[in-house]
Parts: structure tokens; sequence; C-alpha cells
């Protein structure tokens, strides 16, 4: 099968959009998706800076959402269906050609993590999501020349006209809604959200300081607001720190004199919860000392440089901890935070900007200069 994906020759090099081949059929428990849009991550573009550990080249894109065309069946889900049983990933069984999915991470759905309703740190994540497709023999995708592709980027490879992906990773929406607007309800979305309703369950009377104001900073300001929580958003960016604003946050300049005093002020004595999405030791820091004692600190983005704490960021019961994807489990998460938008109260489509899938790399400089807060590509359709 031949169509078009946005391929990463080498970690300096911008994207090319060229014709693929993909060599095989959905094998039992995947899907064929058509991607409807698919949205631009961080991580994906934090690929150039993984020193040779991603495999190159590769069709990256994590964040798609698109329609079924094309399953294998087995006996669990009947004709034309997945058959995935439900379990703790909240995957419903029977996915069929025609269903609108939004596409997440993948995981291995049997390690004691994943059975524990954990899939976000399955004992398979990293091979599964970062250097999947290294070594297969014969490549499920190749360039028109025949050579091979990494083709299994969180499971799904979505800068690109179709995903070939394990429906465990496939959550089945509503075809009326907008599907090509909900791919980073996947990732992004999912994580800032998540943190805010899973990992700190913030409600009403908790307070919450939120530092970086990006897609997974804005959107757990939004989860926040839904939940009754009163958040700080801290961001050196004044146009984020406006959306953060009429998101529900009080707005706080990065570079603000005793940024720790003001949060302590404003959240009335300091913060229960902090969640940092900039991986800036300074900031980690800021937000450690904006906590109430036994306040919690939660980590989204991968440090690149060593974190020294200053004196007096642990005492009184503080603690941190990293959050992967929201600990969320996407079958679950990602209706709820549709229920919630289609309620008003999670306006996460106020954060995007569509490209067509040829205009990839001025989606990634606008992104890289914050000009846009969520860039979606949108693949040509073929089945329109």
């Amino acid at each position: 099968m031949r169509f078009q994906a946005a391929v990463l020759r080498s970690y300096e090099s911008p994207f090319t959009v060229e014709d693929v081949v993909l060599r095989t059929e959905p094998a039992a428990g995947e899907l064929l998706v058509e991607i409807a849009g698919t949205g631009m991550c961080g991580t994906d573009l934090a690929v150039r800076r993984s020193a040779g550990r991603s495999p190159l080249p590769a069709v990256l894109g994590h964040e798609g959402a698109g329609v079924v065309v094309r399953t294998t069946a087995v006996a669990a889900g009947g004709p034309d269906a997945a058959g995935i049983d439900v379990g703790d990933h909240g995957v419903p069984a029977g996915i069929g050609v025609g269903d609108h999915v939004v596409l997440s991470f993948d995981s291995c759905g049997h390690c004691p993590n994943c059975r524990a309703a954990a899939p976000a740190y399955c004992d398979s994540f990293a091979s599964l999501n970062l250097f999947g497709g290294r070594a297969e023999q014969p490549p499920r995708l190749t360039d028109a020349a025949g050579a091979a592709l990494a083709p299994r980027w969180f499971g799904q490879s979505s800068f690109a006209q179709y995903a070939l992906v394990a429906a465990r990773n496939a959550v089945r929406v509503d075809p009326a809604l907008p599907i090509e607007l909900l791919g980073p309800l996947g990732c992004g979305f999912l994580t800032g959200a998540g943190a805010v309703l899973n990992t700190f369950g913030a409600g009403p009377g908790d307070t919450l300081v939120v530092l970086g104001a990006g897609a997974v900073g804005l959107a757990a300001v939004m989860a926040a607001s839904a939940a009754g929580t009163l958040t700080v958003a801290v961001d050196r960016h004044p146009e984020r720190l406006t959306l953060a604003e009429r998101f529900g946050a009080t707005p706080l300049h990065a570079s603000s004199p005793d940024l720790p005093g003001r949060i302590r002020r404003l959240t009335d004595g300091g913060a229960r919860y902090a969640l940092d999405t900039t991986a800036a030791p300074p900031l980690i820091n800021h937000a450690l000392h904006a906590l109430r004692p036994m306040g919690t600190l939660g980590l989204v983005a991968r440090l690149h440089a060593p974190l020294s704490l200053e004196p007096g960021t642990l005492d009184r019961g503080r603690g941190i901890r990293h959050i992967c994807e929201g600990d969320a489990v996407p079958g679950v998460l990602i209706p709820r935070l549709i229920a919630l938008w289609r309620a008003g109260r999670f306006p996460f489509d106020q954060l995007i900007r569509t490209y067509p899938l040829g205009d990839i790399n001025e989606a990634e400089r606008d992104c890289g200069a914050g000009r846009v807060v969520k860039p979606v590509l949108l693949p040509e359709r073929t089945s329109r």
C-alpha cells in the first residue's frame, strides 16, 4: 500500500513529505487507520536531541486520530473486528471498519503495570513507543525505493495518511465529533489533564501552580478549572499567560521577583500541587519553595541538565514524582475529556492551529518559536 508520509531522515534535516510503502496487512488485534489529523508534540521534536537513540529514518507522529479502514478478524470480535478485550485498558472490544478513533501510546497489556491499569508504565514502553521497528525483518514500512523506515513511533507513526496500530492504543469516539481535531487528546492534552485529574486528584479547595503554559500546561490549567481548583500559571510568554488567564488561572510571569513568595501569597500559604512542564532547574526549585508542607511536585518533561535541589526544598514532607502520560488509561480519560469539552469546560480546540501535512516544517518552526500552542497536521484524505 502506497501513501504519503512525513519522513525525518536525519536529526538536523527538515521533514520530507514523500511516498512510503506499507508492506503488511493488519495482524490480529491491529487496525489500519486513515489519519484525519495528527498533533505535533514536543516529544516528536525532541527526537532531534536524542543523540542517536531514536532510529532514523523514521515516520514520527503520535497524536493521531482518524477512521478505521481495515482490520483482521479474530474469533473474539467477529468478522471485521479487532476483538480486543476491554480489560484494564478500557479498550472497547470489536472496533471495526468505519469507526472513528483517537490513537494514544502503545503498551503490552500483560505486564504487572498494565494489569494494574497503569499502561504508561508498561515494562515494554520504551521498545513499543520509542525504538520499535529498529530491527524488523522484513520491514513493514519502506520508502519508495524500498529502504526501511522506523514505523512504530509511539505505536503510531501518524505523520502520514495511514497508520497501522494496535487496537489497544485506539479509543473509539462519536463519529459526529470533528475527528481531525481530537488527536492531541491522545498525548499532550492527556498528559496535562491527567496529571491534575489522575495523579493529583485535584478538586475544590485545592491549589495548584503550573510551570509552563504550553499545550501540556494549558491542558492542566483547563482541567484544574473544570475541577474547581485554584490555579496559578507561570510562563515567560505574555500571550500564553493571557490564554492561561482565559482558562481560569492567575497569570504570573516567570521573571517576577520573589516568584515562590508570590505563589505562596496567591495560594493562601503555598500550593498543594505543582506541575512543571519546563524541565528548567531554576523553576523546579521555585516550585518546590512555593509548595505548602506535604505538597507534591509533578514533573512531566525530560530533564536535559542535572537537577540540583536548593536547601529546604524537600523539607516538611514535600515530594517529587515523575508523571508519564498523565497516569492515564486512555480509554477512560479521553472520553472524560471529550465530555468536558462538549460541556464547554475543557476548550482544547482553542489551542489548535491546523496545517496541511505538506507544511510540517512550517508547523515545527511556528511551534518552536511559540507562535502556536498545538499544531495539528491534516494529511490529504483519500476516502472523502
